[in-house]
C-alpha cells in the first residue's frame, strides 16, 4: 500500500509540475497528438490550456493554441451552449452529456485565455495575429455558423477596458476584417453597450458623495483610457457608403454553409447548390444592410454622450461632417451635442461650425443666435488657429445669403475690417477677399467704403455736430452683439490704411479690390480658399517666384547726414546739437569720399529710376 501511495503522489507532482508550464516544447507536442488521438487523452486539456499565456515563451503558446484550435473546431458544434438549460438535470447520469458539458467548460476557458492574451501588453505581436485569426474562427463557427456575438463582444470588452495601448489589435480587425458588414454590425452593437455601460459608471462614480479622491481622479483617468479605445475603435470601421443600394457585401458568418453537398449529378447540383447558397448570403446581407444605419446611429449617439476627453473632443468635431452626418438615420440627433460645443467658445466653437453648418443648410435645423456666435468667434488669434482655413471658407459661406439683413453684412465686414489692424500679413489677405464677397453681395453697405461729412447745418444741435466730426468712429468693437455694434455709421478706413502696408501683396490686394468695386460687371466673387490657408512662408514663397518686371532703384550723390530729409517732415529737426569726436582714419575716409562727390549738392539729393 505504501508504494501505490508512493507512485500515486509522484504521480501527481509530476502532473502539478507539467501544469506549471515545467514541460519541453516536444513535450508539449506529444501532449497534443494524443489530445487529438483519443479520448482516453483528454487530461492532457488542461495541461495544454495552461500554457496559452503570455507569461509562457511563444514557441510553447503556439504549440498549445494550434492543437487546443485543432481539438475544438470539429466538435464545436456538437457542444452544448455555455448557459445552463433546464433539461440539463434530467439527462445527469448521461456520461456524453457529462463529457460535452466537461469540454464546453475548457471550450470556454480557452477562449477567454485568448482574449486575454489578444489585449495583454508582455504578449508577442506576431503571436497576437495567430490568436486573433483563431478567435475570429471560433466567432465564424463556434455557434453554428452564425455569428457568435457573445464571444466577439468580450474580445471587444477586452480591447475597450485596457489601460494600454491595443492599437495593433485594432489595426488587424480594420485590415482584415471590418470589411465583412457582420463584423461591422456586431461591432456598432458592442461598442454601444460598452459606450451605455461607462457612461453609468460615470454617472454612479459622480453620484458618490463618499468617494476617496484618489479612487476618482483613478476612476476619471482610466474612463478616459476606455474612451479613448472606443473612439479608436469607432473612427477605424469603414464607412457606410452603398449600404442601401448593394446587395454583394462579404460575409463573415456563412449560414448554411456547412450543410453536404447534394447527391447524383455533382456538376448541375452543385451549381444549383452554389446558387441558392449565394442567394441566401445575399439575402441576410440585404437584411443587416438595412439595419447598419440604425445601428450606426445608435453607436455614435452612446459614444458622444460620453463625457468626451478634450483631444477627443476635438478630433470628433473635426471628422462629424464627414465620417459621421452623411450616414446617421437622423442627423438632426445631433443638434444637441453640436448646439452646446458651439456655444463653449474658441477653437471648439469653429470645429463644430462645420457640422453645424451641415444641419442649418441640408437638414433644416433652426439656430436663432447662429450668427451672434458667429460674430463672437471674430478674434484676432482665429488668424493663427489651426482649422482657420475650414473657418474662413465656412464664414464666406455663411454671409452668402442675399437675405442677409444689411445691419448684419456691414457688422460682420466692419469687424473684419478692424481686424486687418491687428492680424498678420495672410489675415489682412483673407479679410480683403471677404469684405470684396460681402460687398458685392450686399449692395446696400456700399456707404462703408466712402461715407463724406455732411456740412452742418443751423438746425443740427452741438451733439449732432460733434458726432460729425472727422475721426469719430461710432463702431463699437467691444459689442458682442452685432446689431448693437453701429457699424452702418462707420466707414470701412481700415482697409484703406492698408493700401501704405508694409507687406506688398496686401498693398496690391487693396487696390485690385478698388478696381473691382469700380468694374462689377466684369469681376466675380473672390474665392476665399485661395488665401484661407495662407501665412508668411507661402506669402514668401509666392513673392520669390514672382516675376518682377521692373525694378526700383535708389541711390544718394551725397551722403546723407541724417535717417530722414527735412523736406520729409516740415517743422522736424533732425540734426544732432553735440560734437562727437571722429577717429583719425574715420575723418580722413570721409574726407575723400566728400572730395569726389559734387560740392555743389549738399543737401540729399534721392534719384529714382521710373
Amino acid at each position: 500500500m505504501a508504494s501505490i501511495a508512493s507512485k500515486n503522489a509522484k504521480n501527481k507532482s509530476k502532473s502539478k509540475s507539467k501544469s506549471k508550464g515545467r514541460l519541453s516544447l516536444s513535450e508539449l507536442k506529444t501532449l497534443g497528438h494524443q489530445l487529438l488521438s483519443s479520448r482516453a487523452h483528454i487530461n492532457n486539456l488542461p495541461i495544454l490550456l495552461s500554457h496559452v499565456s503570455p507569461a509562457s515563451p511563444p514557441p510553447h503558446a503556439l504549440e498549445s493554441l494550434l492543437s487546443l484550435h485543432s481539438f475544438f473546431a470539429p466538435i464545436l458544434s456538437d457542444l452544448p451552449s455555455s448557459k445552463p438549460s433546464s433539461t440539463t438535470h434530467h439527462h445527469d447520469d448521461d456520461p456524453e452529456l457529462i463529457y460535452n458539458t466537461w469540454v464546453r467548460s475548457k471550450f470556454d476557458i480557452f477562449a477567454s485565455s485568448l482574449i486575454d492574451f489578444a489585449a495583454s501588453p508582455l504578449a508577442d505581436e506576431t503571436l497576437k495575429e495567430v490568436v486573433l485569426d483563431t478567435i475570429m474562427e471560433f466567432v465564424k463557427v463556434a455557434n453554428g455558423g452564425r455569428f457568435h456575438s457573445a464571444i466577439y463582444h468580450r474580445l471587444l470588452h477586452a480591447i475597450v477596458h485596457s489601460t494600454v495601448p491595443v492599437n495593433f489589435v485594432v489595426d488587424l480587425l480594420v485590415s482584415k476584417y471590418f470589411k465583412y458588414i457582420d463584423v461591422r454590425y456586431f461591432t456598432y452593437i458592442s461598442l454601444e453597450k460598452l459606450a451605455r455601460t461607462l457612461e453609468a459608471k460615470d454617472i454612479s462614480d459622480h453620484g458618490d458623495l463618499n468617494a476617496d479622491s484618489n479612487d476618482e481622479s483613478h476612476s476619471k483617468s482610466s474612463l478616459e483610457i476606455f474612451i479613448h479605445n472606443i473612439h479608436y475603435v469607432i473612427s477605424h470601421i469603414p464607412p457606410l457608403e452603398g449600404s442601401d443600394e448593394k446587395s454583394d457585401f462579404e460575409m463573415w458568418s456563412r449560414p448554411g454553409g456547412d450543410s453536404k453537398e447534394l447527391s447524383g449529378n455533382p456538376k448541375a447540383e452543385d451549381k444549383q447548390h452554389q446558387t441558392e447558397k449565394n442567394k441566401n448570403n445575399v439575402l441576410s446581407a440585404a437584411k443587416i444592410a438595412k439595419k447598419m444605419k440604425l445601428k450606426f446611429t445608435k453607436a455614435w449617439i452612446s459614444f458622444l454622450r460620453l463625457q468626451l476627453p478634450l483631444d477627443v473632443y476635438k478630433e470628433v468635431l473635426v471628422t462629424l461632417h464627414q465620417a459621421v452626418i452623411p450616414y446617421l438615420s437622423n442627423p438632426i440627433m445631433l443638434c444637441d451635442f453640436l448646439t452646446r460645443s458651439y456655444d463653449i467658445g474658441g477653437v471648439v466653437s469653429v470645429m463644430a461650425l462645420s457640422s453645424l453648418f451641415i444641419l442649418m443648410t441640408q437638414y433644416g435645423l433652426e439656430y436663432p443666435n447662429f450668427y451672434e456666435k458667429l460674430y463672437a468667434l471674430l478674434v484676432p488669434s482665429i488668424f493663427m488657429a489651426k482649422h482657420r482655413a475650414k473657418f474662413f471658407q465656412l464664414l464666406d459661406s455663411c454671409l452668402k445669403s442675399t437675405l442677409l439683413p444689411a445691419y448684419l453684412a456691414a457688422a460682420f465686414a466692419k469687424k473684419l475690417s478692424r481686424l486687418s489692424l491687428s492680424v498678420p500679413a495672410s489675415g489682412a489677405l483673407v479679410i480683403i477677399a471677404l469684405i470684396h464677397n460681402l460687398l458685392r453681395r450686399h449692395p446696400s453697405i456700399n456707404c462703408l467704403v466712402h461715407r463724406e461729412v455732411q456740412e452742418e447745418t443751423s438746425k443740427e444741435t452741438d451733439a449732432d455736430m460733434s458726432s460729425r466730426k472727422l475721426g469719430v468712429d461710432h463702431f463699437d468693437n467691444e459689442e458682442s452683439n452685432p446689431i448693437k455694434s453701429k457699424a452702418m455709421k462707420s466707414s470701412l478706413w481700415e482697409i484703406d490704411t492698408l493700401r501704405h502696408h508694409y507687406c506688398p501683396p496686401v498693398a496690391r490686394f487693396v487696390l485690385s479690390l478698388e478696381n473691382d468695386l469700380t468694374v462689377r460687371a466684369k469681376t466675380t466673387e473672390m474665392t476665399v480658399q485661395d488665401f484661407s490657408s495662407g501665412s508668411y512662408a507661402t506669402i514668401f514663397g509666392d513673392e520669390i517666384r514672382r516675376r518682377v518686371k521692373q525694378v526700383p532703384l535708389a541711390f544718394y550723390k551725397a551722403t546723407p547726414t541724417s535717417l530722414f530729409s527735412e523736406s520729409d517732415f516740415p517743422g522736424w529737426t533732425f540734426k544732432h546739437e553735440g560734437k562727437e569726436t571722429i577717429d583719425g582714419n574715420d575723418e580722413k575716409e570721409i574726407t575723400n569720399i566728400s572730395d569726389k562727390c559734387d560740392n555743389s549738392s549738399a543737401k540729399r539729393q534721392r534719384v529714382e529710376s521710373s
